[in-house]
């Protein structure tokens, strides 16, 4: 089972690149983020017709997430928003039990964690509650042993090896020491972090913004992250980053990320 996690920054905008990458890669389970659009909006005939089924969570303008899944998988139980603040309006968590005829289930969530700029409004404590919610229902989803993965855009740099330039990013919400505690915090309820775990090279990005030319000179940031259950961890085979989609035309300043697992 191929599950990716791209945020597309705009579906509008991208799906020509998400259609061709569908049918490049053919990933079993794709988690967008950063959809700008209300559900109704969604180019749902077209990646329907490419094969996958389809769940969103979209929001005017701004956020919004979905999972889409190639058959014969299909996905149940489905959970639109994180759980733990009933007045969070922010479309900003999805998840589904995935299973087939011959995988054993995986429950995926696609995730767009606040930004958290600038540092000294309420982005910034927002972004740590959103955390703190992640973390006790990351650890809630290990109760009934299924295999978890918590796949996204954290908007968070873990380490400094995750920067091309990290002194650039000290004072960034996605960098500061409270940030990286509790993505740490994360981890620590017995989650992997899926890349680092088959490639602990440096120099593995997911984000070069379009500013100052950071693409050309790869100066980019991995925040894009995929975090298995200890169940999904056993059936890890690969990971890798599909870097070259970032240098298509009107690219989004994201690129996938995919994790393998064993059928079961």
């Amino acid at each position: 089972m191929r599950i990716t996690t791209w945020n597309v920054n705009s579906i509008k905008q991208r799906l020509p690149h998400l259609l061709g990458f569908l049918d490049e890669a053919k990933p079993d389970v794709v988690c967008l983020q950063e959809l700008k659009c209300q559900d109704e909006a969604f180019p749902r005939a077209e990646i329907e017709g490419a094969g996958y089924a389809v769940e969103t969570l979209g929001q005017k303008a701004y956020n919004g997430v979905a999972l889409l899944v190639r058959a014969p998988l299909a996905m149940t139980e489905i959970r639109r928003g994180l759980p733990g603040d009933e007045s969070d309006e922010q479309s900003r968590y999805i998840e589904a039990l995935i299973s087939g005829p011959d995988t054993k289930p995986v429950r995926v969530a696609s995730i767009y964690l606040p930004n958290g700029n600038p540092v000294d409004s309420p982005k910034y404590p927002y972004k740590l509650a959103f955390m703190e919610r992640l973390r006790i229902h990351a650890r809630a989803l290990m109760e009934d042993e299924k295999a978890v993965v918590l796949a996204g855009d954290y908007n968070v740099i873990p380490d400094p090896a995750d920067a091309a330039d990290p002194e650039a990013w000290r004072s960034d919400a996605l960098f500061l020491l409270g940030t990286r505690a509790a993505f740490r915090a994360i981890l620590a309820e017995g989650y992997t972090d899926g890349l680092r775990a088959c490639d602990p090279r440096d120099g593995l990005y997911t984000f070069w913004d379009y500013q100052a030319g950071c693409w050309q000179r790869n100066a980019g940031i991995r925040i894009d992250h995929l975090l298995l259950s200890p169940h999904a961890a056993d059936r890890l085979v690969s990971a890798a980053v599909q870097k070259h989609l970032r240098g298509l035309d009107k690219p989004s300043d994201h690129v996938p990320v995919t994790v393998e697992l064993t059928a079961g």
